[in-house]
């Protein structure tokens, strides 16, 4: 086998990486959907989904940059 170098990484199974992803995805949409109920006191479904996608897109950009891109 030899010997693991100083940058040797373990992979992270799939599993691991989809709830990585998902988990990201189910914060930013929950903020979002709060925000939009803290800023409207009766939003229309339409905006709070829109919001809830916005939320979710935004926390994996920001996820992306913090963390660099992993493959």
């Amino acid at each position: 086998m030899g010997f693991l170098g100083e940058n040797h990484k373990c992979p992270r199974g799939p599993f691991h990486r989809l709830f990585d992803a998902l988990s990201t995805f189910a914060v930013g949409a929950v903020i979002g959907a709060v925000l939009t109920y803290a800023v409207d006191d009766r939003p229309t479904n339409a905006l709070v989904l829109a919001a809830a996608a916005l939320g979710a897109v935004l926390a994996s950009a920001i996820r992306q940059a913090v963390g660099g891109a992993r493959a």
